[in-house]
């Protein structure tokens, strides 16, 4: 699941695009977010309205927020909320957040879901703290989400040697949201790849 931030892509844009690529909205899970751009809650609003009357009723919409009133929001008009560099605790609090923001009677709740930096094997931690490290400082909403955690470098995410750190670590997540999508980090190189990939294993 990725997301298009509405600063670079317009909603008939999206639209247009879908239909030249031929694909079938009744099986996308289309991401959204506001980007850069200011007044996020009347951007996204306006986004999902319009982008509902560009295409079919059956395609689903996910809105990426971090904050409050973007998580409420997504939880009274998407179908599902896409979170980002969370802890568990706070994780768990955006989704009730999103929760309270579906209170349509008989309207099940947006599906709430998570990206987890994953790093596994020799350097993990480091590649976690690298990643984060990037992010905290990308742009000022980054800044102040960080900032408010008030954890040290590498703590958001989960650095493991091997498969039994990395369930250990996924498991907080987990109950912590209805869908964590991991996001491995990983060198490109042979070690690197098998450490995913004994880690992935059923």
């Amino acid at each position: 699941m990725g997301v298009l931030p509405l600063d670079r892509h317009q909603p008939s844009q999206i639209a247009a695009d879908i239909d030249r690529l031929g694909l079938d909205p009744a099986k996308l899970w289309l991401g959204i977010g506001a980007g850069q751009l200011r007044r996020q809650l009347d951007v996204v609003r306006d986004a999902v309205a319009e982008l509902r009357e560009l295409l079919p009723q059956a395609t689903r919409i996910v809105v990426a927020a971090m904050r409050p009133k973007l998580c409420r929001l997504g939880g009274a008009i998407a179908d599902g909320v896409l979170l980002n560099w969370m802890l568990p605790a706070q994780a768990a609090r955006a989704r009730h957040w999103v929760q309270e923001g579906a209170k349509e009677p008989g309207i099940a709740s947006p599906i709430t879901a998570l990206y987890v930096r994953v790093a596994v094997g020799s350097g993990s931690l480091e590649r976690l703290r690298v990643e984060e490290g990037r992010y905290r400082t990308i742009n000022e909403g980054h800044r102040k989400h960080f900032a408010a955690m008030d954890v040290p470098l590498g703590s958001v995410g989960v650095a493991a040697s091997g498969r039994p750190g990395v369930l250990e670590g996924l498991g907080p997540y987990r109950s912590a949201v209805d869908l964590p999508i991991v996001r491995v980090l990983a060198h490109a190189d042979l070690a690197s790849l098998v450490a995913v990939a004994e880690a992935a294993a059923p």
